[in-house]
């Protein structure tokens, strides 16, 4: 054993290793024991166990070898050992041989346990939504804060944007690869643009949980509003939508659009904000063109297959709106509607511009309080946990969906489920896209929801559901 540690470090560069080696399979093992008494370091911690320190312990014993055969060909050439160029001859036959090899095969089985370990770890670390979110802050850090409050904030990022199968998990290694050097070299764009090209399609990942064909019927909605007076005066939009799906009889509903027997396609701008010409194959193989009204531009770009991303464009990094944010934590309590004018003046200090979320959060709490002692101090002094709370959440919903260091403001990504806050169904429903034989796709409200209340107070609807 002695004698082969000492013709592995003879060399500098085998001496290298040797130390490399050792170091770092110290570390592995003290770091796996920790992870396996549950401790959790963070990130940075899981970077440095499942990605670092493997790397300098495999380049440790590739430098080994390398340094046994620069100091045999140095010997060689100095004629300092005679045959110092030749194969070692192994001969089991022999008791040091054969303890020699023993040795060998015994460290080797120890190292490939370890890295085979460590290899299973870190792309388990790898898949994970914290390492996803949290390892390069400043590029993720606006998509990791979305997902944490959306529907799918317990559904790991690679289940969407990986899902299963080798095909995929390879390709998103080769495309991390350039992000991890983009992120180093500060190379990426801000914002990141949208939407992702390259994504696969959602058959082979959302509807790996979600059935679009399944005939969900309609379902009601409530969307809460306040007003901007003293008061914060609470109103409802109560829509049915006609969610529908195709089991049992023919499709009908909004996901009419993803039924198999219908296949739509189409054309579009970069962000697809704006759609060109659509072209629709019907159960029976007939086909419609619908084009838009204003012609279809030179650059329109390849054909792309109609699927659920197309609505559901953000199902997971949801950009609100200040206004929608706002009404939603006064109709949730949050923040207290009883607080005067906390509709008005939170969407003022929401619609600011700030330079960092640091400045934002200083001036969401003095801007706040500021109106308070100017115009109602009795309140301030009587509910000053209401407006702490009230500043928290505001807060909240600027630094999650507002990040000045990526240039993402107030409708940088837009939503196109529905047409509230962009276009939307509007895209391809705005009477404009007709056929030859003058077919034209309807902006009807009638054809995906039924208004059942506009901005009501109290409207009858929710009266007779909630008596």
């Amino acid at each position: 054993m002695s004698r082969l540690m000492w013709s592995l470090t003879r060399h500098p560069v085998g001496l290298a290793g040797s130390a490399l080696a050792i170091v770092a399979g110290i570390l592995l093992i003290f770091f796996l024991g920790l992870e396996l008494t549950g401790y959790e370091g963070g990130p940075y911690l899981g970077i440095l166990t499942f990605m670092v320190i493997p790397m300098v312990f495999v380049l440790g014993l590739v430098l080994m070898p390398l340094g046994l055969f620069l100091q045999r060909r140095k010997a060689k050439k100095e004629g300092r050992e005679p045959g110092s160029g030749r194969m070692p001859v192994l001969d089991l036959n022999l008791d040091h041989h054969r303890r020699r090899l023993l040795i060998i095969i015994g460290i080797s089985v120890v190292n490939i346990t370890l890295l085979a370990v460590v290899t299973y770890k870190g792309v388990h670390y790898m898949e994970t939504s914290e390492f996803c979110g949290t390892t390069c802050h400043t590029v993720m850090s606006p998509e990791y804060s979305t997902y944490r409050q959306s529907p799918h904030a317990q559904v790991g990022c690679v289940d969407c944007h990986i899902g299963s199968g080798a095909g995929w998990f390879v390709k998103s290694k080769l495309s991390g690869s350039w992000q991890v050097v983009s992120v180093a070299l500060d190379l990426f764009p801000r914002p990141i643009p949208t939407p992702v090209h390259n994504l696969r399609p959602a058959r082979d990942t959302c509807e790996e949980c979600h059935w679009p064909t399944k005939f969900l019927g309609e379902r009601l909605k409530v969307i809460p509003h306040f007003a901007s007076d003293e008061a914060n005066t609470e109103s409802s939009t109560v829509l049915l939508l006609k969610v529908g799906g195709s089991e049992g009889h023919r499709a009908q509903g909004i996901h009419w659009h993803v039924d198999p027997g219908n296949r739509i396609r189409y054309r579009a701008d970069e962000g697809r904000h704006e759609i060109y010409d659509v072209e629709l194959t019907l159960p029976d193989g007939e086909k419609r063109l619908y084009m838009p009204a204003g012609g279809v531009p030179e650059d329109a770009g390849e054909w792309r297959e109609f699927d659920c991303l197309d609505c559901h464009n953000r199902p997971s990094h949801i950009y609100r709106f200040p206004a929608s944010e706002l009404d939603n934590a006064l109709a949730e309590g949050v923040i207290d509607p009883g607080l005067p004018f906390i509709r008005r003046e939170g969407l003022k200090v929401l619609e600011q511009d700030y330079a960092s979320h640091e400045e934002a959060q200083l001036e969401i709490d003095s801007r706040l309080r500021a109106f308070y002692v100017e115009n109602h101090p009795d309140v301030l002094a009587a509910r000053e946990q209401d407006i702490e709370r009230a500043i928290r959440r505001l807060t909240s919903i600027y630094t999650t969906n507002v990040h000045p260091v990526m240039n993402i403001t107030w409708g940088t990504y837009l939503n196109h489920l529905g047409h509230e806050d962009s276009p939307g169904c509007f895209r391809c429903h705005n009477d404009e896209h007709e056929t030859e034989d003058g077919l034209v796709i309807s902006q009807d409200c009638e054809t995906c929801h039924t208004l059942l209340a506009m901005e009501e107070e109290n409207p009858e609807i929710l009266q007779m559901l909630r008596p």
